[in-house]
């Protein structure tokens, strides 16, 4: 048996399994196994593999892989870790995998709010992707995440150890959004940035997705109730009591939820809300701050801008 021949027979049960990528999956799980890179790859494909114990377990392990991306258990899940701001992140199964539409929200709130003396909030926090990714790139030397979930923040203190050992000012927080920060005194409930990326997906819409997402990633991360609204409409309501004088909110929306979330906070009074898009051009982000000053002359106004 040679690492050729593995790959090829990985591939080809991923193949048959529906993998949309079966080569690039297999070939990573393969290097993955066996501790190589694919320069070495290249060089012993075609060797036959010794029979030793390095070889015996790393074909072993293979074939582990092999069968949970079979299963469409997500290739992250399986490596355990996934690239997101240039950052690796670990993962599993308590917490979204970061996408790189979200990499969206984090470099506009780095364009649009450089002073790192910003307090920052993000909730939903989950792998802590945002949380972290935004005080390692922009600096920012107070950075509050939170998630309702234990499990979520066990895997985000882990990325904040990891990633922020030795700057101080993060701290993960339990609780259902804004109940988190129950135990903190009232200027430390104030902030100038408040992230999120709440669950979003309609409830119906949910049995639609790819395994990877329905069968692996965490409901909780996922089911924004009947129309997906469900958390804007919280976050609506209640950031503002977070938010000093001009600090501003920045939240990831599904493509076609621009009009729907941004009108929810023109309805509670912030100002200057508007829509982002991603790299694809699909809507991703709106944001808004804490006051608008002139609430009683644009709040008939259902014209959202994008930029």
């Amino acid at each position: 048996m040679t690492l050729f021949q593995l790959l090829n027979e990985g591939s080809l049960i991923l193949q048959q399994a529906g993998d949309p990528d079966p080569q690039q999956d297999a070939r990573m799980l393969l290097l993955a196994a066996f501790q190589l890179d694919m320069v070495h790859y290249l060089l012993k494909r075609m060797e036959p593999l010794a029979d030793h114990d390095v070889n015996r377990s790393g074909t072993g392990l293979y074939r582990e892989m092999i069968e949970k991306r079979r299963r469409r258990c997500p290739l992250q899940q399986i490596l355990g870790s996934q690239e997101f701001m240039g950052l690796t992140f670990y993962v599993n199964n308590h917490v979204l995998i970061p996408r790189q539409d979200t990499e969206s929200l984090v470099e506009l709130v780095l364009a649009e709010q450089p002073d790192p003396a910003l307090k920052l909030l993000d909730l939903c926090t989950g792998s802590g992707c945002i949380a972290i990714s935004l005080m390692v790139k922009g600096g920012y030397q107070a950075v509050t995440a939170t998630d309702i979930s234990p499990d979520a923040l066990a895997v985000a203190r882990q990325n904040g150890e990891a990633l922020c050992s030795g700057r101080p000012g993060l701290q993960f927080l339990e609780g259902d959004l804004f109940a988190a920060l129950a135990g903190l005194g009232p200027e430390e409930r104030t902030f100038d940035v408040i992230t999120a990326n709440p669950p979003y997906i309609p409830t119906a819409v949910l049995r639609t997705l790819e395994p990877e997402v329905k069968d692996h990633e965490p409901l909780l991360a996922l089911d924004g109730d009947t129309d997906g609204l469900h958390c804007y409409r919280r976050i609506a309501a209640e950031a503002r009591q977070y938010m000093g004088d001009g600090a501003a909110i920045y939240l990831e929306i599904g493509y076609d939820q621009g009009p729907a979330v941004s009108e929810l906070f023109w309805q509670q009074g912030y100002g200057e809300v508007r829509v982002s898009q991603d790299l694809a051009g699909n809507d991703r982000i709106v944001s808004a701050v804490s006051r608008c000053s002139n609430y009683d002359v644009i709040k008939n106004t259902r014209e959202v801008p994008h930029v």
